[in-house]
Parts: C-alpha cells; structure tokens; sequence
C-alpha cells in the first residue's frame, strides 16, 4: 500500500497539484487582461452566430431549411473558433519562452525539489489552462446549433477535439523551445510565422492536389491528417470533401486506410504523440541546459562566439546605433539567422522553380496563376507577422528589462530613438520583403519578354459579357509586367505602416504580450477591411476599381495575376484592359503615399507624446 500511495500522489504533483501549474493558473486567473480575451473571444463567436443565422433566416421555409441554416452557421463559427485558437495558443504560450527561456529562472526551478517532469508539464499546462478555458466557455453557444437541427452531437465534440489537438501540440513546442533556448522573448513572432506557413502552404498543395486530380475536384488527400482546417473540413462536409469509399479503402494498406479513412483521428493522435514526445525530449534534456563546450563550427561560420560567453566578435556599428541594433544585433544569433537565411532560400527557390516549371509548360496558366497568388499571401502572411511581432515589441521588451531606462539617460533625442527603430526594422525586413515581391518580379518580367519563347505563349483569352457588345474574348497576360515595381512600392509602405502601429502600441503597453496583441487586432482589422473593400471594387466599381485594388498589397497582387477577372467592372472592351492597369499604377502611388503619410502623422505623434507615455510607465516590467 504504500508503494500505492507514492505512486497516486506522484502522479498527482505531475499535474492537478503540479506547484507551477497552480502558480500559473491562479496568477493568470486575477488578470484583467485573460477576462477580456475571454469575453471578447465569446463574444465574437456570439455575433457572428448571431449574424449568420440572421441572414440564413429569410431563406427558411421549412424545417429542413432550418437544419440546414444551423449546420451552415455551425461549421463557419467552428472554423473561426479554430483559427481564433491557433491565434491565441501563442500569445498565451509566448509568456513561457519568454520567461522560462531567461537562464536564472532554469536555475532556481532545478534547484527546486521539482522532477524535471514536473517542470516541463507544469509550465505547458499551467499556461495551456487558459486557452482550454477559451473551448470550454464557448461549448454552450454550440450547444444552442442543436435546437436547429443538421449538426450531431459527435460532429460539435469532435471539432473541440481537433482544435484541442492543435493547442496542444502548438503548447507542447513553446516548451520545447523555451528548455533548450531555441528562442527568446521574441516567441509570438516564431510561433505566428510557423503556423501560418505551415498551415498556409498545406492548405495550399492540399488544394492543388485535388484541383488536380483526374476525377474532377477531389476529396481527402496526404496533406488532411496533418492541417487541423483540412481535418475539421473532412469532418464538417464529407460531401464536399469526402473520404475513399470502401472499395479504395480495401485496396489500401493498413496505414493508408487509417490515413485517408480517418483524418480526423490521425490528426488527434499525431498532435498528442508529438506532444508527448517533445515533452519528453524537454525532460531528458532538462538538466542539461546551459552546458557550454567552446565554440562550434557552425557557429564559428556565423561569426558568432560561444554560447553565453562573456565576449563576442567586433561589430561594426552604423551611424545610427538604434537602427543597427534592430536590424542587426537583435537577429545575430544562431537559430535566428538560420530562420531568417533558410526563409530568403528557400523562397527564392521556390519562386524560381515555379517561373521554370510554368516555362517547361507543368503548369498551365490557371495552375501558374494559383501557385504564385498562394505562395505570395503565404509569404506576405509571415512577413506581416514578423513585422507586427518585431515592432510590438521593440520598445515594451526593452522596458520589461530595464534597457529603456539607460537609453533615457543618454543624449539621444526621442526622435532619434524612433526614426532609427523605423529604420532598423525596415532594414532588417528588407532582404525578407524581396522574397514575395521578388517572386512576382520574376513572373513579370518573364512575362514582359513574351515567355522567351514558351509553347503555349503567355497571354490568357478570358471571355467577359459587355453590356453593349454581347460577350467578348479579352487577352491579357498571365501576369501584368507592372508588378516588379507597384508591388514592392504598396508592400514597403504597408509594412513601414505595420510598424509604426507596432511601435505605437510598444510605447503605449506595459508589456509584450498586450502589444502583440494589440497589433495584430489593429492591422489586421485595417488591412482585412481595405483589402475587402480593394477586392470587391475592383469586381463592382469602374474606373475607381482599379485604383482601389491597389491599396493592400494581396489585392494587388490579385489584380496583377487575374487583371480581367479582378477589374471587371472597369473593363467593357478590349481597349479597357489598358485604361485599368494605368489607374492600377496611378492607385498604387497613391497607396504608398497615403501610408507613408500617415506613418508621418503617427511618428510625430509619438515624439509627441514619449516623455509623458515612458514617465508614466517607467520601472514597468
């Protein structure tokens, strides 16, 4: 018996009475800022179920048609809940990498009576607590969708599942990275840019692969079980996107049939064995942080020293030291200039394959079209991101460690200060910025030399009504040449925009987590509603379309891609292709200056404001 009793009340220290779990969960459970996410995030699950039923409700008619409203509704909010969780997961998660990854806090938790499973798990589900908090408050608002009918009771448990799934493993790698320093306090920005080009290009192939497929628009592929929103897809409209019928499945192998037959139950699975494997990675390889053996190879090859010496090469410092320090000295460590290098090659790759690819005709001209307008928002999604994360906390983490304090006491003027976090995150994003625009610069300018000679040309005829001619065959090319220099012009100034509001809310918070946050909400609320409205002008308005299209860069590149099908309303004849990709120039300089100018506005403000707002927090941490 008592073998028994040890063993109970060690399994209970590993999790319900872990110490750092309670200390997480208690600590977290007093902010104000979790009670707002909470009731923000059920809130606009609220409205937007709300919203949707409300317009499916002119269409009901019977009792199936209200079956069939409820389902719909349900699988749009199920999906949002999803993408809101795999938003979320980071910012409760960054607050481990963040802390833990800081070498004192490793060394007063392992001289602590604490098993290194203890610590691990600890951490992952103390802070993991309040995003299953987040599924849990928002399970009876789905619950409601069962008065309607056409939503089964397994199908609402199954899509908590899946997004539980995905916190877990996202939760599982912050705390793989923050035991073996893998990152710093920059976790957001690792976080964002994986999820979203892992989630990104997957979705992506997934959809070639079954646009693709000899049978028309297929179902299931290798790519479902790995993609939450492929798997939550497979589960919410098997119709649409269903799985091998029997027969298929039969003549399959035992892992194919598990594969393809049930994604929903792999992906489930794989994110829990991952996360048990990397949880148990971490507690091996606990104790054994910080260990330093001289200097690598592969970090010799950087330039960089040993790992936490007290030295480093000699660097040379621009006439600006704040820009240099963010464009440079931040990003000089090993894993961060490998992120940041393999992303540069890897693009530049991909970006000339796919031009290689389209010229030896494997892709036809649709293909080509999707290809570069996907790994353009992809890329352009993970840029954004990196910016946001950067920005936001540029000036809130130097004020949680006491940098911002010296920096006062130094002749540097405030407009100094911030002109050169301007400049250093504007120089350190350039080289990643050249990857997508450079990309479709690529595309263009093979374009402006008619293929060099490709077999099939490169001009698609796109057939359009004209309400005075009947219905007319317009060419135009696959992509419009004018994009080497409209995109990256609407790209920069975006991004300067990104960052400036990153900064903004950098000076305002007390700390990283709020910032990012705040970020996020900001830009992307701005950049979703003018995009939209770029979007659909240039499908609904003429004349002024094509200026609008030009005032985010996806638009943009929307418009460059598929200039007959994104300007239509602006094009009625032949002649019309041209009108429009002069006001798709002419918008794009206004674009660019538009936000420039209100980066301006925005850093006059701040230089304004930055005494009152750094008294009014200093000492924060």
């Amino acid at each position: 018996m008592p073998t028994v009793t040890n063993l109970s009340r060690w399994l209970l220290t590993l999790l319900p009475l872990n110490p750092i779990c309670v200390r997480l969960v208690n600590s977290g459970s007093r902010r104000l800022r979790h009670l707002y996410i909470r009731s923000a995030y059920l809130g606009v699950l609220i409205v937007l179920l709300l919203a949707l039923l409300m317009q499916s409700n002119a269409a009901v008619q019977n009792y199936r048609d209200l079956a069939a409203a409820g389902a719909s509704a349900f699988q749009w909010v199920a999906y949002f809940q999803l993408g809101l969780i795999c938003i979320l997961t980071p910012v409760f998660m960054a607050g481990a990498i963040a802390q833990e990854s800081n070498p004192k806090n490793w060394d007063v938790l392992l001289t602590t009576p604490l098993s290194t499973p203890q610590i691990v798990l600890g951490n992952l589900f103390g802070r993991l607590f309040f995003v299953l908090a987040l599924l849990a408050c928002s399970l009876p608002l789905f619950a409601i969708t069962q008065y309607f009918g056409g939503v089964p009771g397994r199908a609402v448990l199954m899509s908590y599942l899946v997004s539980a799934a995905a916190a877990l493993l996202v939760g599982a790698i912050a705390i793989a990275l923050a035991v073996n320093r893998l990152a710093g306090r920059r976790a957001v920005f690792t976080f964002y840019a994986a999820v979203v080009s892992y989630i990104g290009v997957t979705f992506a192939i997934d959809l070639a692969l079954r646009a693709g497929s000899p049978a028309g628009p297929g179902g299931v592929t290798v790519f479902t079980p790995i993609n939450p929103f492929l798997a939550l897809e497979a589960l919410l409209q098997p119709s649409s996107y269903p799985r091998p019928d029997a027969v298929a499945l039969a003549d399959m192998g035992s892992f194919a049939r598990l594969w393809f037959g049930s994604p929903v139950a792999v992906w489930c699975w794989l994110s829990i064995g991952l996360s048990l494997a990397m949880c148990l990675v971490s507690s091996l390889t606990l104790r054994q942080v910080g260990a330093t053996q001289g200097v690598p190879w592969y970090r010799k090859m950087f330039g960089l020293g040993a790992r936490d010496a007290d030295t480093r090469p000699a660097r040379e410092v621009w006439n600006n030291p704040v820009a240099w320090r963010e464009a440079a000295a931040r990003a000089n460590t090993l894993p961060k200039l490998l992120a940041r290098w393999g992303f540069i090659l890897m693009g530049a790759l991909w970006g000339i394959g796919l031009t290689i690819v389209y010229h030896r005709a494997g892709l036809d001209h649709e293909g080509f079209r999707f290809a570069m307008l996907a790994t353009f928002l992809t890329e352009f999604a993970v840029i954004v991101l990196i910016a946001i994360n950067m920005s936001a906390t540029a000036i809130s983490r130097e004020r949680e460690d006491g940098t911002l304090d010296l920096l006062l006491t130094t002749p540097l003027s405030q407009a100094y200060y911030l002109n050169g976090k301007l400049r250093g995150l504007i120089s350190y994003l350039a080289p990643l910025i050249a990857i997508p625009v450079g990309t479709m610069a690529i595309a263009g300018i093979y374009v402006l030399f008619d293929g060099f000679g490709r077999t099939d040309g490169v001009t698609v005829a796109t057939p359009v009504v004209s309400s005075s001619r009947g219905t007319l065959s317009i060419d135009a090319p696959v992509i419009l040449p004018e994009v080497a220099f409209t995109l990256p012009i609407v790209t920069i100034a975006f991004l300067a925009f990104a960052i400036i509001v990153g900064l903004q809310w950098s000076l305002m918070s007390r700390g990283t987590i709020g910032s990012v946050v705040a970020t996020v909400a900001v830009v992307g609320l701005v950049g979703s509603i003018v995009g939209v409205c770029g979007w659909q002008a240039g499908t609904g308005i003429s004349t002024v379309g094509p200026f609008l299209s030009a005032f985010t860069p996806p638009s943009l590149a929307y418009a460059c891609l598929n200039p007959v099908g994104a300007l239509g309303a602006s094009i009625d004849a032949p002649d019309d292709l041209g009108q429009a990709r002069i006001g798709l120039i002419a918008g794009c300089l206004i674009a660019a200056t538009a936000y420039i100018l209100i980066v301006l506005a925005m850093k006059a403000s701040m230089v304004k404001t930055f005494d009152t707002t750094t008294r009014r927090l200093a000492g924060t941490r």
